[in-house]
């Protein structure tokens, strides 16, 4: 772990410059504070739920409920006047290896406003309903052939390390020259959405896509309101709608995905929508995968100083705070149970504290455990690259902050091993 302190305390150098003079960012393990988690089965009254149907009946939905006051806010549920409609489709996307469509989702009859755009890349000649991946700007949706990666840069590791490298993450004979292609080739979709449709991610002007809509006085709005990340997350909701309407994809088998600030807005949508059969979060850190209370990278204090737009305003109450807060980010991972929930860090990432993401993944197992379902199986934090789980997955990946192509392709391994599918 020498190599991951290092590369730490590298980035930890470059990472300052985003926090405030008087501001201090803790990078030092040593220097994390002893600290107690919530307990994810006890409740509010005193009792421990001990059995599968107390999760589901009683713990579940207060959890659910303290999310919602004191981090990510409230939003209404699914608008009664939806509707989708197609409006292109391109049979022969990227070379003919897929179908592309773009969806418009549509909420108010009476004016057509707001609305949502559903860019989705299906594999072409599946005779099957095919599970999809859906996620916040996963690639861009305007681009003629998208990218929904990057391939680990040179500047990221050494060019005479680099074939050894990528072969060793993963990269030798991947079908196609982009990750999209093999995405498409393991026999997944994958759909994007853009944030500005719902909240602008931006602190001055976050409420002019559907939170206007909602409440168009901010002077009116509740302290438990859900801002930009509430409203991500409800649109991912959205799109899962619409996939129920597709007979080309299956609904039944969709993975949620995000990377950082997507990361924690997918993690939400998980925990709040059942629907999506597999979550994964991806480098979420500070309000994503992260627990709070370590006080290591980036802080509550700080998210909400520079993106007062993410949460609702009652979250500022744990600024400096957090012990004070009744839930941490490890019961937001719990939510997912027992449906399948991977989380992933990056090595050169102190930001989002990738061990604060692998303690909050270790601190949620006790609620797999109590459903039956086998949980990370670890206490120590994985060598890099080398991925670990059942139910719960976890890696730590060589390089930066990013969504890259070896997080991809594990969280393939893990959908297909989980949806009982083979890999061509």
């Amino acid at each position: 772990m020498l190599h991951y302190l290092l590369a730490g305390l590298f980035v930890a150098l470059i990472c300052v410059s985003f926090a405030s003079a008087d501001e201090p960012i803790n990078y030092d393990e040593s220097r994390v504070a002893p600290y107690t988690l919530p307990d994810p089965l006890l409740c509010e009254d005193g009792t421990r739920v001990t059995d599968a149907q107390s999760w589901r009946m009683h713990r579940r939905p207060e959890l659910l409920r303290l999310f919602e006051e004191h981090v990510y806010g409230r939003l209404p549920g699914r608008p009664p006047g939806e509707r989708f409609e197609v409006i292109q489709t391109d049979e022969q996307a990227l070379g003919g290896l897929a179908l592309r469509k773009r969806i418009v989702a549509r909420f108010d009859p009476a004016t057509d406003q707001p609305q949502l755009t559903i860019e989705c890349y299906l594999p072409r000649g599946q005779t099957v309903p095919v599970p999809v991946f859906v996620g916040m700007h996963l690639f861009d949706r305007d681009a003629a052939y998208p990218a929904a990666a990057k391939v680990v840069s040179s500047k990221e590791q050494p060019d005479k390390d680099r074939e050894a490298g990528l072969a060793m993450a993963g990269f030798r004979n991947l079908p196609g020259s982009k990750i999209i292609e093999t995405i498409l080739a393991r026999g997944y979709g994958v759909a994007t959405l853009t944030a500005a449709d719902f909240a602008a991610d931006d602190k001055e002007h976050y409420d002019k896509g559907v939170l206007g809509w909602f409440e168009h006085d901010r002077a009116k709005r509740p302290a438990d309101m859900g801002k930009a990340i509430a409203a991500w997350a409800w649109g991912l909701s959205r799109a899962q709608d619409y996939f129920e309407t597709d007979p080309a994809i299956d609904a039944r088998h969709t993975i949620v995905v995000g990377h950082s600030r997507m990361g924690k807005t997918a993690l939400w949508a998980g925990a709040q929508d059942e629907r999506f059969a597999i979550v994964i979060s991806n480098n979420s850190g500070c309000g994503g995968a992260a627990l709070s209370r370590r006080d290591f990278g980036e802080t509550v204090a700080r998210i909400n100083r520079v993106f007062p737009h993410w949460f609702c305003d009652n979250y500022r109450r744990y600024d400096g705070n957090e012990a004070a807060c009744p839930v941490d980010q490890h019961e937001l991972i719990a939510l997912s149970a027992p449906r399948p929930v991977y989380v992933a860090s990056a090595e050169e990432d102190p930001w989002a504290d990738p061990r604060g993401e692998f303690l909050a993944v270790q601190a949620a197992e006790p609620v797999y455990r109590l459903l039956g379902k086998t949980g990370l199986g670890a206490n120590e934090l994985p060598p890099v690259n080398q991925p670990i789980g059942g139910e719960m997955g976890y890696h730590i990946r060589s390089g930066q902050h990013a969504l890259a192509d070896y997080d991809w392709l594990r969280y393939l391994d893990f959908a297909d091993r989980h949806f009982d599918r083979r890999s061509p």
